[in-house]
């Protein structure tokens, strides 16, 4: 077995796609995060984000309260077919025009696309249903896919299955990349840099390792963005 991702609902998929779309206004700051892009970017996998809060918290409590898309480079258009008189065509200028959607990787998940990664799209839980947030890069981007990396080199050859999610720990202004198991005692969690004081970034632990160190760590001040 090996890591298997979960399918994100239908309307956060739309929501990412949406504020993607050719012609979509972004705000300045997701804006920013697409400057050196040359295209927009399109969904590669989603992530389910869950929130951990409280003094001693426990896995059984964490909130789901949005998914994380992590972002691929679109590739290039194929040429579309060429009038022998010159000018546009009718059927070329339709098939450019039309933008055909990658389908977003669901089920065993591989290294594949990782490579292209060059953006995440945050969707929350909304009233009305999934809502995009944000766009985010740099170093907690780099470190989620270096974490994802990592577990599928743990588990891909192992016979348990894991599902792989992010774990929001407020109090501690860090994430984790959680390997969720289907027996208790499974769970894995994989700090994000920059990690909790006391704790190494990367370093795999399971989740009542990686609990308990943080029940006894000091109060965590809010001097790193987590993305």
């Amino acid at each position: 077995m090996t890591l298997h991702l979960s399918q994100p609902p239908v309307g956060a998929l739309h929501a990412v796609r949406s504020a993607l779309a050719p012609g979509a206004a972004l705000p300045p700051s997701a804006a920013a995060v697409l400057r050196h892009s040359a295209d927009r970017p399109e969904p590669l996998l989603a992530l389910p984000v869950h929130a951990l809060r409280g003094p001693e918290p426990r896995l059984a409590g964490a909130e789901c309260i949005g998914w994380r898309f992590l972002l691929r480079a679109r590739l290039p258009e194929a040429a579309g077919p060429q009038c022998p008189h010159g000018g546009g065509c009718d059927g070329a200028v339709g098939a450019r025009a039309e933008r055909t959607e990658r389908p977003l990787v669901t089920g065993e998940f591989s290294e594949d696309g990782l490579e292209q990664v060059v953006a995440a799209a945050e969707v929350a839980a909304g009233a009305d249903g999934p809502v995009f947030s944000h766009l985010a890069a740099g170093p907690y981007l780099d470190s989620t896919v270096r974490a994802l990396r990592q577990a599928w080199q743990l588990v891909h050859l192992s016979p348990a299955r894991y599902e792989p999610r992010l774990l929001s720990l407020p109090e501690h202004y860090a994430s984790a990349l959680w390997l969720h198991g289907a027996l208790p005692g499974e769970d894995l969690l994989i700090p994000l840099a920059p990690a909790p004081v006391g704790v190494a970034a990367h370093q795999v632990l399971s989740a009542a390792e990686l609990l308990a160190r943080l029940a006894n760590a000091p109060a965590a001040r809010a001097t790193a963005l987590i993305g």
